[in-house]
């Protein structure tokens, strides 16, 4: 017999409350909370600024630019 699955620990479920979230930021003046999971879910504190290196090599070009 297969053991029902609560709610809570339904990931399907998870999903359709983010999703309902989103749409819901997108009112003008509604601010909707995520907590930290839902946040992570929806890649809200992804990292995607440069590397160190990046940034010098970058800077090569600035450089060019002066002389």
């Amino acid at each position: 017999m297969d053991t029902p699955v609560a709610p809570a620990d339904d990931p399907h479920d998870g999903i359709a409350m983010v999703d309902e979230k989103l749409l819901d930021a997108l009112t003008p003046g509604f601010q909707a909370e995520f907590d930290p999971e839902e946040a992570d879910r929806v890649g809200a504190f992804t990292e995607d600024a440069l590397d160190e290196q990046d940034a010098l090599d970058s800077s090569d070009d600035l450089r060019d630019a002066q002389a």
